[in-house]
């Protein structure tokens, strides 16, 4: 992935980031809650232990917006700060994610994403092979 579809999808990145963030600061959570748990959605690395396949599930399941827009909702409709706050926290992670190019994972590793080759897959084989 290259060009103005790149630069769009890490835009919206961005844009997530910065809006979650602020939606966060709204909420009267602490800010060291959000810094504890920034980085909490990672730990389905875990799931590559498993195989590609597995932690492709894991990864997805836990970059997705849908499980963090449902808990933000239901945070919404209580209402109930802590659902609210946590979801606003994981979507500011994904933001962060697709912010530097990390996107969803397909089965034949973790390098291969809906936003492009990442890593080791993103680079050309060697030349005289």
């Amino acid at each position: 992935m290259s060009g103005a579809p790149r630069l769009l999808l890490r835009a919206e990145g961005a844009g997530l980031l910065i809006v979650a963030g602020m939606l966060y600061g709204e909420t009267g959570a602490a800010w060291w809650l959000f810094a504890v748990l920034f980085l909490a959605p990672d730990l389905s690395f875990l799931g590559y232990l498993a195989g590609p396949r597995a932690g492709a599930i894991a990864y997805n399941a836990a970059h997705s917006l849908v499980a963090p827009l449902a808990l933000a909702i239901a945070g919404l409709l209580l209402p109930a700060i802590p659902p609210l706050a946590l979801a606003l926290i994981w979507i500011a992670h994904i933001g962060f994610d697709r912010l530097l190019g990390y996107g969803l994972k397909y089965q034949a590793g973790f390098g291969f994403t809906h936003l492009g080759r990442i890593g080791k897959a993103a680079m050309p084989p060697p030349a005289g092979g």
